[in-house]
């Protein structure tokens, strides 16, 4: 007997997305979606391995790559944390500070004329209508090229060019979102985790990498990383600018979703060619 129905052969063009539209982040305590909107914004994202944070980075990553108007730069030390993405990155950055440090140095040039840009034509940040597409620059693992691979001189650089494109990067349209497994001090200084607007603290051992992450205080108020339960997988806090910290659980994408959203996005692009 001959069955009606379609059999799907593969992955069908979708809706594009925009990266001014909310991205879904997973749900929180109540069952409710937690929505962000990163436009305009920078996200730090910190845990120790294991908990959680490939599975948050996945997830604005699968965002972007369905959008119509970003462009996706992805720095990987380790090349394969997020290397099923690299069919649809604009850039992608391996274990090589050198090319780390050529790509920052290009995208803080191209921070610089868009701001020439907004100068000439009195504005003070680029929008929605003007068909200029953003940048997400996404850096998995921080410490790997600020404290790891290359001489002091190199390290220091690449921190000095992503705090400045974290602190100026935002009205451009450049959106930096950076992930480390070691939040300590010396990762991320207070200088640098005070510009980003959105943080995300997954699993941590100590009540003060916790609060390296999010802000010294929250932990003594009951928002503390080192409380979630190492078998929580993806459960985190999440603070937005000026709000109070919410657990929340990140959502998940496997491999084979992974690599579905690549092929959706890939027929996006060669229909839109």
């Amino acid at each position: 007997m001959t069955s009606n129905r379609r059999r799907r052969r593969g992955p069908t063009p979708c809706r594009p997305l925009s990266i001014y539209d909310p991205i879904h982040f997973g749900i929180d305590e109540n069952g409710l979606p937690v929505e962000v909107t990163l436009m305009y914004r920078n996200l730090l994202i910190g845990g120790e391995p294991g908990s959680g944070k490939s599975s948050l980075l996945n997830t604005v990553i699968a965002h972007a790559a369905l959008c119509s108007d970003v462009k996706l730069w992805l720095f990987d030390g380790k090349t394969v944390e997020l290397g099923l993405w690299r069919p649809v990155a604009d850039v992608f950055v391996g274990n090589s500070i050198r090319d780390a440090l050529t790509r920052l140095r290009e995208l803080q040039a191209e921070m610089d004329i868009r701001y020439h840009l907004l100068d000439v034509a009195g504005r003070r940040k680029i929008l929605r209508t003007d068909g200029l597409e953003a940048i997400l620059c996404v850096i998995d693992e921080l410490a790997f090229f600020s404290v790891t691979i290359g001489s002091k001189e190199e390290q220091e650089e690449f921190k000095t060019l992503v705090r400045d494109l974290v602190a100026r990067g935002r009205a451009a349209g450049i959106i930096v979102v950076a992930a480390t497994q070691r939040p300590s001090a010396d990762i991320i200084p207070t200088s640098l985790r005070d510009l980003f607007g959105f943080r995300v603290a997954f699993r941590c051992t100590t009540d003060s990498s916790s609060d390296i992450v999010l802000s010294v205080g929250w932990a003594k108020e009951g928002y503390s990383a080192r409380t979630i339960h190492p078998e929580d997988h993806g459960v985190g806090w999440l603070l937005a600018e000026g709000g109070i910290p919410r657990r929340f659980k990140a959502a998940y994408l496997d491999d084979a979703q992974i690599r579905y959203i690549i092929a959706a996005a890939l027929m996006r692009r060669g229909n839109a060619a």
